[in-house]
């Protein structure tokens, strides 16, 4: 077991570690749509990027449909493992909308060894998922 201090400064150095190995500016936030932002998500027993809805409902359902209607290009083109999740509910309760993309092996951020397969993971696919997203934004946004 670690302590907080120690799980903290492990979760310091994986972040810091994957942004000297993969060096880019990342979306994330700055995507231009309310309430829509990309995540990388790595704790003690997951790995998994995912594109959130977390506006208010209405245009949450909004932008959802577009993407619904996009799911067949996103699995087929880019990630054919993309998981839709209209009704999510994060650890704090919020219901959000959900497009994620799991790496499918026990991994954990305490665990130094499956760094470089998470990176190579949370690189390769955050790209693919952003290259969707610069594709069909206008189509999202609407």
């Amino acid at each position: 077991m670690f302590s907080k201090e120690e799980s903290r400064l492990l979760r310091q150095e994986f972040w810091t570690s994957f942004g000297k190995s993969f060096p880019r500016k990342w979306t994330l936030y700055n995507t231009k749509i309310k309430g829509l932002s990309f995540k990388f998500h790595f704790d003690t027993k997951k790995a998994h990027i995912s594109l959130d809805l977390e506006d208010d409902l209405e245009n949450r359902i909004n932008c959802w449909e577009k993407l619904v209607a996009l799911k067949g290009i996103l699995q087929t083109d880019y990630l054919p493992d993309a998981i839709y999740e209209e009704v999510h509910f994060l650890d704090n309760g919020k219901e959000i909308s959900r497009i994620y993309i799991p790496l499918n092996q026990k991994v954990s951020i305490h665990n130094k060894n499956t760094w470089r397969e998470v990176m190579e993971f949370f690189n390769t696919n955050m790209m693919l998922f952003e290259s969707f997203f610069e594709e069909y934004k206008d189509i999202i946004k609407g």
